[in-house]
C-alpha cells in the first residue's frame, strides 16, 4: 500500500486513529431503552436456559437484570419458543422487570416473524436466515448471485415489514464461521466475505426504509472480529450509513482466557469510538458476564469526562505497511536472534520487590527451582526478561532469563553476562558505558521531538521500552509507533503499560488491570505493533502478570503458549452441562500446546462458530456427541461417556498427541 492509500484511511474506519472520540452512531430504541449516538454503551447478555422452561427462564433474566444487563437475549429455534416468549415477557412484568427481550434466531423465518410481534428485538444471522450452510465449494457467475440475492429479499423482507409495523428493532449479526457457502465462493472465509453477508441484509432494510438496525461482526479469533468491525465501518460510511454496532467475540471460553480474549476484541474496537452495546460471551452463567462487560465500558464513560487530546499525536503518515483491515507486523530489526524481526514477542516481569535471595521466587515467573538437582525447568509460559530495578540476587538465575538492571546498578556488576541495562532516554545518551549485547531505553512518545532524541547513538543493541502517561494511552503509543515508521526506525519495541486503582477490594482491582491491559497491549499487538510486552501492576501477584500477559499473546495469535478452547456460553439449545464438560475436557488435553479445541453445546453453534479450531466436540442429541477434525466430521452420535477418549483418539492418530508430564 502506497503513503497515498494509507493516508486516505485515516479518519475511514473511526473519527481518528491517534485521538479518542466516539464513533456517531444512529440512535436505536430497543423497547425503552435507548443506543447508539450518544447513549452509554449499553450491557447485555443471553439466558442459557431451554426457553421452554418459563419460570427458569424468567428467574434466570432477573439474575441478569440484577447484575445490570439492559437486554436479555434468549434463542428462539423454533415457533414454539418463539409463542413462548410472550409468556416469559408476561412473567417478567408481573415481577416488575422490563428489560427488552430479544429474541435470537438461527434457521427459522417463521419464528422471527412471530417472535418480532412479541418482544423488543430479533437477532438474526445472514449467513444461516435465508441460507444453509453446507460447506460446498459453489461457483456463482454474477448472475447466478444476482437471483439469489432477490430470493433472499422475499424472503426477509416480511421480516422486515413486521419490524416496522411493530416498532421492534432488529440485529444483523454475521458470525465468522456461519457464512454462507454464497459468500464463501465469491470472498473467502475473510472479513470482506463477513461484511458483505450483513450488507446484503443491511441494504434490503435500507431500500425497505427501515433504519432500526443494530449491526455485528463476530468472530472466536479477536484479529478476524476487529478487521471486520473496522471494514464494516468503513463499508457503511461510504454508503452513507451509521448504524450502532453490537461488540462481542463468538465462544471466548471461561475463566481468564474468556476474559482476556473477550477484552482483546471489544476493547480494541472500543478504543478506537467503536461500539454502541458489548455482551462478554463466557462459558459461566450469564449473570458472571456482566461485571466483566461493566468494567470495559466503564471506562469509555469515564473518559467522556476526561482529556483525551493529545498534542502532536495526528501530525503524521501512516505507514505503508499498515492497514487496519488486515494484520501486518511492523518490520523491526532483530537483535542478537532474541527480539524483533520475527522473534516472537517477549515478556518482562518486574521482581525487584520480591526476594532476591531465593531462587524458588522465580516460580511464579515460569522458572521452577530443584534444590535437589540445583537445577531450573522451564514451562511454556517462562518470561524472557527480569527486572531488577537497584536490587541484586544472591542466587544464580537459569541462563536463558535475561536479567534488566537501572543503568547505574548495572554499571556496578562485576559479572554481566546476561545482564542489561535500563536506561532513561537522557542517561543513555550521555551514558559513557553501555551494554554490547541489548540497551533498554525509556521513552514516550513525546521524546521524538526532544534534543535528546536527537542525539540518540542508534545501532542494533537499541530496543525501546514505550510507556505512556495519557488517559488515551493506546492511541498515543499507536501514534508513536506512526512516528517511528515516518522517521524510518526500525528499533525493536516493548510496550509497557502501568496500572494502579484505588479499589479496596483486591478481585476489583485484577480483573480491572487484567481487561485494561488486554485491551492496551491487545489492541496494538492486533495492528502489528510490538516486540514485546511488560505490565507493570504492583498490587497485584508476579503469577497474576506473567498469565496475564502470556494470555494476551495467545489471544492476539503473537505468540502461542498453552491450549486453546473455543466454547460457547451455552444457551437454551445446549445438550450437556457446558461449564462441566469444558473444565472436564481441559483437564486431559490443557498441554497440548497450539491445539484449538472446540466445545459447542449443539448444532446450531457447531461446525460454524468453531471454524478456527482444529478439533471439535458438539452436542447433536441428547447424549450424542459428534467429533470434528476442523470442519469435517469424524464420527457421528459417540456416547458422551465415550466422546473426549475418542477425541483424544483422533488428536493422537494425527500425530498430535503428547503424554503429560
Amino acid at each position: 500500500m502506497d503513503a497515498e492509500a494509507a493516508m486516505s484511511l485515516k479518519g475511514i474506519y473511526c473519527n481518528s486513529l491517534t485521538q479518542y472520540s466516539r464513533f456517531n452512531t444512529l440512535e436505536v430504541y430497543i423497547g425503552n431503552v435507548p443506543m447508539g449516538a450518544n447513549h452509554a454503551i449499553r450491557l447485555q447478555s443471553m439466558t442459557t436456559t431451554d426457553t421452554m422452561d418459563t419460570e427458569g427462564s424468567i428467574a434466570q433474566s432477573i439474575r441478569m437484570i440484577d447484575a445490570g444487563c439492559e437486554y436479555v437475549r434468549i434463542t428462539a429455534p423454533s415457533i414454539k419458543e418463539a409463542q413462548n416468549l410472550a409468556e416469559i415477557r408476561k412473567g417478567l412484568h408481573e415481577k416488575g422487570y422490563h428489560a427488552p427481550l430479544v429474541a435470537d434466531i438461527h434457521f427459522t423465518p417463521n419464528a422471527a416473524e412471530l417472535a418480532a410481534k412479541i418482544v423488543e428485538k430479533v437477532r438474526v444471522n445472514p449467513g444461516n436466515y435465508a441460507d444453509k450452510k453446507k460447506f460446498e465449494e459453489l461457483n456463482y457467475t454474477p448472475e447466478a448471485y444476482e437471483i439469489e440475492l432477490q430470493r433472499i429479499k422475499k424472503k426477509f423482507a416480511p421480516l422486515v415489514q413486521i419490524c416496522k409495523e411493530h416498532g421492534t428493532a432488529m440485529r444483523i449479526g454475521t458470525n465468522h464461521g456461519s457464512l454462507s457457502d454464497r459468500i464463501m465462493s465469491w470472498y473467502g472465509d475473510t472479513p470482506k466475505g463477513m461484511v458483505e453477508s450483513a450488507m446484503e441484509f443491511i441494504r434490503i432494510c435500507h431500500a425497505l426504509d427501515y433504519h432500526q438496525l443494530v449491526i455485528s461482526m463476530k468472530s472466536s479469533n479477536p484479529q478476524v472480529m476487529v478487521q471486520a468491525y473496522r471494514l464494516l465501518v468503513a463499508t457503511m460510511v461510504k454508503e452513507g450509513m451509521n448504524y450502532p454496532l453490537h461488540l462481542g467475540v463468538t465462544e471466548a471460553g471461561d475463566g481468564e482466557d474468556g476474559r482476556i480474549k473477550s477484552a482483546v476484541g471489544i476493547g480494541t474496537l472500543l478504543e478506537d469510538g467503536l461500539g454502541d452495546t458489548i455482551r462478554v460471551s463466557l462459558t459461566e452463567e450469564p449473570e458472571f458476564e456482566i461485571p466483566v462487560a461493566r468494567v470495559l465500558a466503564q471506562r469509555y464513560e469515564e473518559r467522556k469526562h476526561q482529556q483525551t487530546q493529545l498534542k502532536n499525536a495526528d501530525d503524521v503518515e501512516l505507514p505503508e505497511y499498515f492497514s487496519p483491515f488486515e494484520y501486518n507486523k511492523r518490520p523491526s530489526a532483530e537483535l542478537n536472534t532474541f527480539i524483533g524481526g520475527h522473534q516472537v514477542p517477549r515478556v518482562i516481569l518486574d521482581i525487584s520487590d520480591k526476594n532476591l535471595k531465593d531462587p524458588f521466587v522465580l516460580a511464579d515467573a515460569g522458572y521452577i527451582y530443584s534444590a535437589a538437582l540445583d537445577k531450573y525447568n522451564m514451562g511454556d509460559q517462562s518470561i524472557d526478561f527480569a527486572y531488577m530495578g537497584s536490587q541484586l540476587p544472591s542466587f544464580s538465575f537459569p541462563g536463558n532469563l535475561k536479567q534488566l538492571f537501572d543503568y547505574s546498578t548495572w554499571q556496578q556488576l562485576k559479572n554481566k553476562t546476561n545482564c542489561h541495562p535500563l536506561f532513561s532516554l537522557t542517561e543513555y545518551v550521555s551514558a559513557t558505558e553501555r551494554d554490547t549485547a541489548l540497551n533498554l531505553v525509556k521513552i514516550k512518545r513525546e521524546d521524538l521531538d526532544t534534543d535528546a532524541f536527537a542525539d540518540i547513538p542508534f545501532d542494533k543493541t537499541l530496543v525501546f521500552v514505550l510507556e505512556t502517561n495519557e488517559t488515551h494511552g493506546m492511541a498515543d503509543q499507536r501514534a508513536f509507533f506512526f512516528k517511528l515508521a515516518q522517521a524510518g526506525i526500525d528499533t525493536p519495541v516493548i510496550i509497557k503499560r502501568s496500572y494502579q486503582f484505588d479499589d479496596e477490594n483486591q478481585e476489583d482491582i485484577a480483573l480491572k488491570a487484567q481487561l485494561y491491559a488486554a485491551t492496551d497491549l491487545g489492541a496494538l499487538l492486533l495492528d502489528g505493533f510490538g516486540d514485546g510486552v511488560w505490565i507493570d501492576a504492583p498490587h497485584l501477584s508476579s503469577k497474576f502478570i506473567v498469565s496475564t500477559s502470556f494470555g494476551i499473546l495467545q489471544a492476539t495469535r503473537s505468540r502461542i503458549s498453552k491450549t486453546e478452547y473455543i466454547s460457547c456460553p451455552s444457551c437454551g439449545r445446549t445438550l450437556f452441562d457446558l461449564q462441566e464438560t469444558t473444565q472436564m475436557i481441559r483437564s486431559r488435553t490443557d498441554h497440548l500446546k497450539g491445539i484449538k479445541i472446540g466445545i459447542m453445546g449443539c448444532i446450531v453453534n457447531g461446525p460454524g462458530e468453531m471454524a478456527d479450531a482444529d478439533y471439535g466436540y458438539v452436542g447433536t442429541g441428547p447424549g450424542k456427541i459428534t467429533l470434528y477434525r476442523g470442519k469435517e466430521v469424524i464420527q457421528k452420535n459417540v456416547n458422551t461417556e465415550n466422546a473426549l477418549d475418542e477425541l483424544i483418539e483422533i488428536i493422537r492418530a494425527d500425530g498430535n498427541w503428547v503424554e503429560k508430564e
